[in-house]
């Protein structure tokens, strides 16, 4: 079965950096683009940036452009969030995400707090 573990998130502040992974398991890895999604407190899921299935291509949410980066590393079925300057705005519940056969799965999410 589909398993998606993220790690990472922490308490930082603005201005700092933090890389999420997400470590994914029970699918063919390499065959799926993955994305990385955040929500926080009181408000909507929403996408932040997204990889193809070999790396070669990347998308973000304009708000995310230029400080976040996703890779991964298909040897290890592992997706990766490198987020610098980190605003207070960033605070939120990050989660990575494969849609799989018309269904999406989660992992259990990783707190990400920015404050001083």
């Amino acid at each position: 079965q589909v398993q998606l573990v993220e790690s990472g998130g922490g308490l930082v502040q603005p201005g700092g950096s933090l890389r999420l992974s997400c470590a994914a398991s029970g699918f063919t890895f390499s065959a799926y683009p993955m994305k990385w999604y955040r929500q926080a407190p009181g408000k909507e899921r929403v996408l932040v940036a997204s990889i193809t299935s070999a790396g070669g291509s990347t998308n973000y949410a304009d708000s995310m452009k230029g400080r976040f980066t996703i890779s991964r590393d298909n040897a290890k079925n592992t997706v990766y969030l490198q987020m610098n300057s980190l605003k207070p705005e960033d605070t939120a519940v990050y989660y990575c995400n494969v849609k799989k056969q018309g269904l999406n799965y989660w992992g259990q999410g990783t707190q990400v707090t920015v404050s001083s």
